[in-house]
């Protein structure tokens, strides 16, 4: 069963806090935070990627980048730049997107839970990125990002959303990006006891985004935990900062593809072989988005094409089998493109489809792919089936929006 608690947040006053709010770390590079966090002193930039007061180049991973995070993450709190809550709160975070709010909990996870496989994950994660954000976290003594989790529905909490989000937010901003970013603090006793007892009884939260930061944070805990001769179990490391929202919340958009050549085939070769394994109708100059399940659109030689997989390509009993990204990376991919490792192989790309298809046709018009592919969204559904059965998806296989704000909470380890 899923073990949470309350915890003191350390965030930004309220009239701060649209200063202090970024972008996560992991979806800018070094450059682009620079130039976000120009001009601005608060940027939680400044804490999550350093680089940026050094002089261009410098390597994120020095040492003396981690020592400026630190260094930093005091100084905001000594200028009151971000404060410490005086009493453990639980408190709901609320992101708007095209007219559509999904509401979470933010919550201090249970260390064990992740080490024992009840926050179960989707992703494999990469040994060095997991050490970069462990020295980030170890540093800081804190996470200064949250995790991103999904949880089965459970109507009690639903209500207590309800209830909650009826009245005043402590924040309630639109960022740059134009998505909205609203946080309501849970201090009523009787409602965090609800909170506590109703995450009790849910058997298991997966992992949606932020698997490195899953692993950073809970490895970190459990290091602390095997070091302190005197350790109880009832210590803040034992925990780590997730947002938690019911399954039915999210919406996974598409994850989709671009190939820089045919593998020496023509486009009408190319189209004759997809033939084998696809119904392929071709639709012209007007972007197609994918119709549901087993169905792609191909943008090829400045056409869009419906490829429907044929019955018998792919396999609806076998979690992995079924997905799209499975179908496309082994009949498409794989067999006529010579592609074996999407994670390596340089002459195939990944677009987001918060991007949408247009960017597809866009770098395919100007010469740099010779095809785009668009894949229909897996389900959460899907995603936790695939976790339950022990399974991992395959690679840039989801992708979640809008994404978490970081600055709004940040959970100290002590």
């Amino acid at each position: 069963m899923a073990k949470v608690k309350p915890f003191k947040g350390v965030r930004p006053p309220r009239e701060l806090v649209e200063q202090v709010a970024s972008r996560p770390y992991d979806v800018l590079n070094s450059e682009e935070a620079r130039a976000e966090a120009a001009g601005n002193p608060m940027s939680l930039y400044h804490i999550i990627k350093p680089e940026i007061d050094f002089e261009p180049g410098m390597d994120e991973h020095d040492a003396c980048v981690y020592e400026k995070a630190v260094e930093n993450f005091r100084m905001f709190q000594d200028k009151g730049w971000l404060r410490q809550d005086e009493k453990e709160n639980y408190y709901i975070y609320a992101q708007t997107m095209d007219g559509r709010t999904q509401y979470g909990f933010v919550v201090a996870a249970w260390v064990p839970d992740y080490m024992e496989g009840r926050i179960k994950k989707h992703e494999l994660t990469r040994r060095d990125k997991e050490e970069d954000r462990m020295k980030h976290v170890r540093c800081n003594n804190a996470n200064v990002e949250p995790v991103f989790f999904a949880f089965p529905d459970n109507e009690a909490l639903e209500q207590i959303i309800r209830d909650v989000t009826a009245g005043e937010p402590e924040y309630d901003f639109t960022a740059p990006d134009g998505f909205g970013h609203t946080l309501w603090v849970i201090s009523d006793p009787g409602v965090i006891e609800k909170v506590t007892e109703e995450f009790g009884k849910i058997p298991n939260m997966y992992i949606a985004d932020g698997h490195h930061r899953s692993a950073a944070a809970a490895l970190v805990g459990a290091e602390k935990a095997k070091n302190n001769p005197n350790h109880t179990g009832d210590e803040e490391y034992n925990y780590f900062m997730a947002v938690a929202f019911p399954a039915s919340h999210l919406r996974v958009i598409d994850y989709n593809r671009v190939v820089r050549d045919l593998n020496g085939m023509t486009p009408a070769e190319f189209l004759t072989r997809l033939d084998e394994n696809f119904i392929v109708e071709e639709k012209g100059a007007d972007t197609y988005h994918p119709k549901g399940l087993h169905n792609f659109a191909l943008y090829l030689d400045g056409k869009w094409y419906s490829l429907t997989a044929k019955p018998g390509t792919y396999n609806d009993d076998d979690p992995i089998g079924v997905l799209d990204v499975t179908v496309s990376s082994d009949l498409i991919l794989r067999d006529l493109l010579g592609i074996t490792d999407l994670r390596s192989d340089k002459r195939i790309d990944f677009v987001g489809g918060i991007r949408g298809l247009e960017e597809l046709k866009r770098r395919v018009d100007s010469g740099e792919m010779a095809m785009a592919l668009a894949l229909y969204p897996v389900t959460m559904k899907q995603i936790m089936d695939i976790a339950d059965t022990g399974n991992i998806m395959p690679p840039k296989t989801t992708w979640f929006e809008p994404k978490l704000r970081s600055g709004l909470i940040i959970h100290k380890l002590d």
